[in-house]
């Protein structure tokens, strides 16, 4: 018989925000854990969705779709009523991100926000045309695992290096591990720069923070 987290998932790859919300909302009037919710729902329908893009089978266009279904139920409905819980989840780390200063682009540095934040991890969205100071001061606040830095333009990559370099100049370098990523990056740039990793899309970006914290599986 289908339970309402099955009805969750359905929302999710169906990409149907109205649905997500809707569904969501009758798991929690019916005492089903926020965070059950999350995992065994929304979780569950973007791994989904996920794997099909890995396949070939969807596009870009329907991750950012399925982005944009599960962003107004994750602000919404399970953010606030996890942080009423008492019963934390487990983090599986703290990580700033956002798109480099001068690119106002961040569609892509979105769906990997969502997918990080559903994955278990503390994401702190700096948004677009995001300075370096801004990222440096976030990330020591936070005591942040992980700095993520999204660049759209071939113009603004310089930024990714120059945030490498002021993390390096603050001595704090060897405290958290950087990724980047964008439609003009690079594995070589990641490498060339002194980033500890680089996602081509949404899915892999998702990996390559668990791996980057040897939280794989």
């Amino acid at each position: 018989m289908k339970t309402i987290l099955d009805e969750v998932v359905e929302s999710v790859i169906s990409f149907n925000s109205e649905k997500v919300v809707e569904n969501c909302k009758k798991a929690l009037d019916i005492s089903i854990d926020p965070i059950k919710v999350m995992e065994d729902g929304i979780t569950k329908g973007l791994r989904i969705i996920g794997d099909k893009y890995e396949r070939g089978e969807l596009f870009i266009m329907h991750l950012i779709a399925a982005s944009e279904a599960v962003k107004k139920a994750l602000t919404e409905v399970i953010e606030p009523k996890i942080s009423e819980s008492k019963e934390r989840r487990r983090s599986a780390g703290k990580l700033v991100i956002g798109t480099v200063s001068g690119d106002i682009h961040d569609i892509g540095k979105n769906i990997v926000a969502a997918m990080l934040f559903v994955e278990g991890f503390e994401v702190y969205d700096l948004g677009k045309d995001v300075p370096c100071e801004k990222f440096l001061q976030k990330a020591l606040e936070v005591e942040a695992d992980i700095i993520a830095m999204s660049a759209l333009l071939s113009a603004t990559m310089s930024e990714q290096r120059r945030i490498v370099e002021a993390l390096v100049a603050e001595g704090i370098r060897d405290k958290l591990k950087v990724m980047v990523g964008g439609a003009v990056v690079t594995e070589e740039w990641s490498r060339q720069i002194g980033a500890d990793g680089y996602g081509e899309n949404a899915v892999e970006a998702v990996r390559v923070a668990k791996r980057l914290l040897g939280r794989e599986g």
